[in-house]
């Protein structure tokens, strides 16, 4: 069975790995192969909200829409950034925001 993977900042990671995870810490540039790499063989993907927030819009609903493997936002350790509300990501999936 294949590990989950968290991808996000350096202090989040350390927790994550501490629990069993494999982590990566990318660089901006590196997001896209990182990404690319842990949905081919994670049975679940952890995005930090910072990393999250590096993606265009359009990529990151489609991430967030996968089935295999499920891809989550989680907030970062700092608090510093964290994961849109549900309730207006939903909205905004919807189509229904005001």
């Amino acid at each position: 069975m294949s590990v989950p993977v968290f991808i996000g900042d350096e202090v989040s990671a350390c927790g994550y790995r501490l629990a069993g995870l494999r982590v990566r810490v990318p660089a901006r540039e590196e997001v896209d192969t990182v990404l690319a790499a842990a949905c081919e063989d994670a049975s679940l993907v952890l995005l930090g909200a910072g990393v999250a927030r590096w993606l265009p819009e359009v990529q990151l609903q489609r991430l967030l829409a996968r089935d295999s493997p499920p891809v989550v936002v989680v907030p970062d350790v700092n608090g510093l950034a964290a994961p849109d509300e549900v309730a207006l990501r939903m909205r905004r999936q919807l189509g229904v925001l005001e």
